[in-house]
């Protein structure tokens, strides 16, 4: 077993400025691009978790609390939540900036399961999660509950 690290070490930003390309009709940035950043996001927690490659087994629900427009810039914060034998949680927190008056704005928050591959593409197992504030413990413990429920709807 490898050894156990903390969540801070898994943890990703990634930015993106929002352009014509990404949007609607409307101006609104395409939920589909919004839930592709937020995979990648979510992997690269993993892989800095793990060490390894990894295939994203589930997202939760995805609520689009408020629109992303052309010209925001877009901040998905990611950290490893959960860990199983060989599967992670993910939590991404979706921010849109308008990077002229800085004015933030938290989008959404998606959890994202992933499971770490070995070379033959078969699962392996992940250091354990250390959690560093009692924030993050209570968060593993939501997180423990979420992937008992997942794991009860097979």
């Amino acid at each position: 077993m490898t050894q156990a690290k903390p969540i801070s070490a898994s943890r990703i930003q990634l930015a993106q400025l929002m352009q014509p390309e990404h949007a609607n009709n409307h101006g609104n940035v395409h939920g589909g691009w919004i839930m592709k950043l937020v995979d990648e996001a979510g992997a690269l927690a993993c892989m800095r978790h793990s060490q390894c490659k990894v295939v994203t087994v589930a997202i939760d629900s995805m609520t689009f609390r408020n629109p992303i427009r052309i010209g925001d810039l877009v901040i998905l914060n990611a950290e490893v939540s959960f860990t199983g034998r060989s599967s992670m949680e993910t939590e991404v927190k979706v921010i849109a900036e308008n990077p002229i008056t800085g004015e933030r704005t938290t989008t959404n928050t998606a959890y994202l399961v992933y499971v770490a591959l070995d070379d033959n593409g078969k699962p392996q197992s992940v250091p354990e999660l250390i959690a560093e504030t009692p924030e993050q413990k209570e968060r593993m413990e939501q997180a423990r509950a979420r992937q008992s429920y997942r794991l009860s709807q097979k």
